[in-house]
C-alpha cells in the first residue's frame, strides 16, 4: 500500500516504540490529523478476554461527559402514552407497525433505535435487518426500555454502546479533533472507567492488553490507563 506524503508525515511524528501517557497521546493524534474536516478521534481496547465464552463479555455502554460531536437521529418504535412521550422527548422519529413496515421496504435513516418492551415482538421482525447495522434494541444497551425519555436523553447526551469484536478489541469512538486534548480525555477516561468496570470475574490475567488512539486519517498511537 502507497502511504500519501500526510500521512508519511504524520506518522514521522509518532514514536511507534513508545506508549504515551493518555494527554500526551491524544495531544499527538490531534496534532497528526491533517485531513481537511473534522476527523473522529477512536479509541482501540485490546482486552485479555476471550469473548467466545459467554462468561468473558465485555458490552455495556457511558455517556461521554463532552459528548460525541455527532447528531444522533434517534428512532423511536412505541405506541399511546410512550408514543407521545417520546415525541415530546425529542426523539427524531416515532412509529410503530407503518415504521417496521418502512424498515423491512429499506428505510435506514436514523442512527439509533429505541423501543419499549411490548414492542419488541413486533421489532423482530426486522431483526436480520438491524442486527447485522448494530442498531437492533437490547436491554442491555438501555434501547429496550420503559423510560423512553431517558433513553433519548442519553442517546442526544452523547451515549456511546462499547463491545468487543471477535478478535476481542473494543472499538469506540470519543470525539472530533476539533474538542481538543482536555475533552477528548474526559471521554476517555469515563470510557476506560466504564471498560475496567465492566472486566467479567472469569477474566484471568492482563485484562487491559494494549490501548491504541487515532483519528480518522492518522496513525495509531498506544497510550495507557491505570486502572483504579
Amino acid at each position: 500500500m502507497k502511504l500519501g506524503k500526510r500521512y508519511k508525515e504524520a506518522i514521522a511524528l509518532v514514536d511507534k516504540s513508545k506508549v504515551y501517557e493518555p494527554k500526551e497521546a491524544l495531544a499527538l493524534v490531534i496534532s497528526t490529523a491533517k485531513a481537511k474536516f473534522d476527523e473522529s478521534v477512536e479509541l482501540h481496547a485490546k482486552l485479555g478476554v476471550d469473548g467466545r465464552n459467554a462468561d468473558q463479555q465485555v458490552r455495556g455502554t457511558v455517556v461521554l461527559p463532552a459528548g460525541t460531536g455527532k447528531t444522533k437521529k434517534v428512532l423511536v418504535i412505541a405506541k399511546g402514552d410512550k408514543a407521545d412521550e417520546a415525541v415530546k422527548a425529542g426523539a427524531d422519529l416515532v412509529g410503530g407497525e407503518e415504521m417496521i413496515a418502512k424498515i423491512s421496504s429499506g428505510f435506514m435513516d436514523f442512527d439509533v433505535c429505541i423501543t419499549t418492551p411490548d414492542m419488541m415482538g413486533l421489532v423482530g421482525r426486522v431483526a436480520r435487518i438491524l442486527g447485522p447495522r448494530g442498531l437492533m434494541p437490547n436491554p442491555k444497551s438501555g434501547t429496550v426500555t420503559m423510560d423512553v425519555t431517558k433513553a433519548i436523553g442519553d442517546v442526544k447526551a452523547g451515549k456511546v454502546e462499547y463491545r468487543l469484536d471477535k478478535t476481542n478489541i473494543i472499538h469506540v469512538g470519543i470525539g472530533k479533533v476539533s474538542f481538543g486534548a482536555d475533552k477528548l480525555f474526559e471521554n476517555f477516561d469515563a470510557l476506560m472507567s466504564a471498560i475496567v468496570k465492566a472486566k467479567p470475574a472469569a477474566a484471568k490475567g492482563t485484562y487491559i492488553k494494549s490501548l491504541t488512539l487515532s483519528s480518522t486519517m492518522g496513525p495509531g498511537v498506544k497510550t495507557t490507563y491505570k486502572m483504579q
